[in-house]
Order: C-alpha cells, then structure tokens, then sequence
C-alpha cells in the first residue's frame, strides 16, 4: 500500500536495514538471525506504515516473551521484500496489500514463498476529504465534482491544478493514472511518507482547510481528523489489470501474511505461530494510536495490548 510512520521498531539486539525507492537494495544485507535453521531466532520485515509496525510489535513481543525467540526486525519497501523473503533474508512479511506479480513469481512460479493466511484484517485505499468540508459542500463526494473544488484545494505544490495528496512513491498507488483517465484538474504531490502525510493532514484540519488525500483503512488518524471517502467509478475485478488505464476505486483486500517457504516447513513454532496470527482492525487500529499518537514505544505498545488480551493471543499459540 500502503505509506503508511517512519519509526521503527527493534528489540535490544535489533537490526535495523533501511531501504527507500531510489535507493540501493538494501536486502542483499541478510540480518544475522534470518533464515537461522536449529536456533530460536528469526527476522520479520516491518513496512513503514504504523499499521504494520502493529502487526510485528505483537508478534516480536509474543514471540520473544512467551515462545523465547530472539527477535529481528528489518524495514524493506514493499516489492524488495518480497524478494528478501525469497531469498531467506527475511521469514515473514505479516501485512501485504496485494502483489499479484510478486505472489505468481514467487508463490506460484518459484515456490520460495508460501501464504501464511489472512491476517484478519480488510484493508481499502480510497480518495478522502475531510469529514467537514464534506458537511459544508455533499456533492464533493462523488469524483464528477472534483473539478468544482479543484481551485479550493490548489496548493503551492500543485502547480495550478488541485493537489491530490499521496504519501509515498513506493506504496500502491494508481492516483497518477486515475487523475489522467478521469480527466481530473489535479496533481498528485507526494508528501514523501505516512508520517509526513499526517502532518499535513493534521495541519489542514487545524486551519479547517479542504484537502483531498489519498488515503486508506484500517488507520488511527480516521478516530483524530474525522474523514469522508470521495466516490470514484465502481471496482470491477480486472478494471485495474493495466496500470496505465485504471479508472475505477481501489478493491478492498483481506491482508495477507507471507512466510519464506523453507521457514513456513522448518520454522517450528515460530511458524506455527505466525500462520495462526491473526486479530481484527479494532485490535491494530489499538495498538497503532498508542505507537502514532500516544508515543508509546511499539515494544511498550505490544506489551499493553497483550495484557489486556490474553483471550485473543492464546489461541495464536503453538
């Protein structure tokens, strides 16, 4: 997806592996605990979004603190890990969006990755403005009147046109191809990150200024700035087969767990563990507003979510 908070969790013994578009594929550096066959140890990659960090900070503490694994966390763009999770450079990937190509190279084809289940939670992209301008003007929530607002939501960045909010270049985005398909007064601006892109957000809602942002769910900053989802043409399966030609709303996809293949047979209960995690939007949507807006720690974060929810995570367990 989605960009989505540039902290990033690590345990005491952490490795921390840095990757970003443009730059040099980090993933060729394996972490030391990766692909780690007979000892208790194992690396997970965390994407940048604070949704995923969710994911891994539960599954790091529960897996350190209650089946004594030693833990390594390592932040991968998208696509890149999937092929660290080919290579044994990673063992799981907890939260994908959706990689048709990346699951028939590896799943299908080369048989070095294998699903690990759903992760119990649906996720969406859509287009949002703010829960108030859409009060003040209805009719800006269908993308045919767009073009009426575009001059509301002219920033200096947008060179004239409406500014259509994204985050990060690396995450699943069809927003360039959809503004020039629906022939749309606007300009895709890329804050750069989740984070970022929240801080602007946050700001425009401060001054109670409109905004139109690409945006998705599940995610905290719905519960602080208040969001409404701008109706664009109707998905059908297939309508976004070609990325130059899409012009239809994102689908909603159950978000789906991903384990190396070898890790998936020999990974014991850490494996085992990881193929039966699985909580609803509710619980990350917890455990990603203490971390993004609380300041917890993740490790902090995990620890509270987990001792309130003793009931949930025991059936995890191997």
């Amino acid at each position: 997806m989605r960009l989505r908070t540039t902290s990033v969790m690590a345990g005491a013994a952490a490795l921390l592996t840095l990757t970003g578009c443009g730059a040099v594929d980090m993933t060729k550096q394996a972490s030391p605990f990766a692909n780690a066959r007979g000892s208790k140890s194992m690396t997970l990659s965390v994407q940048s979004w604070v949704g995923a960090q969710a994911n891994v900070a539960v599954a790091q503490y529960l897996l350190e603190h209650e089946l004594g694994y030693r833990v390594d966390t390592v932040q991968v763009d998208e696509v890149p890990a999937w092929d660290a999770l080919s290579q044994g450079r990673v063992d799981a990937i907890l939260e994908d969006w959706g990689h048709p190509d990346q699951e028939k190279r590896y799943v299908e084809d080369k048989k070095t990755i294998a699903p690990g289940g759903d992760l119990g939670v649906t996720g969406h992209i859509g287009w949002y403005v703010p829960t108030y301008f859409a009060k003040q003007h209805p009719d800006v929530t269908d993308w045919k009147n767009l073009d009426k607002y575009a001059g509301l939501m002219r920033t200096a960045e947008s060179g004239g046109k409406g500014q259509l909010m994204d985050g990060s270049p690396s995450y699943v985005t069809n927003d360039k191809a959809l503004v020039t398909n629906l022939k749309l007064n606007y300009q895709v601006v890329f804050a750069g990150s989740e984070a970022a892109q929240i801080t602007q957000m946050k700001q425009f809602a401060k001054e109670k200024k409109p905004f139109l942002t690409y945006w998705y769910s599940p995610q905290w900053l719905f519960k602080k700035v208040p969001m409404t989802e701008v109706k664009l043409p109707a998905y059908k399966e297939g309508c976004d087969a070609d990325a130059a030609k899409v012009a239809c709303a994102y689908p909603h996809t159950p978000l789906q767990k991903y384990l190396n293949a070898d890790f998936a047979k020999s990974g014991g209960k850490a494996a085992a563990f990881l193929k039966k995690f699985q909580w609803t939007t509710e619980d990350q949507n917890e455990v990603s507003l203490m971390i993004a807006n609380d300041k917890l720690s993740a490790q902090e974060a995990a620890k509270k979510w987990v001792d309130s929810h003793a009931s949930t995570w025991h059936a995890w367990l191997p």
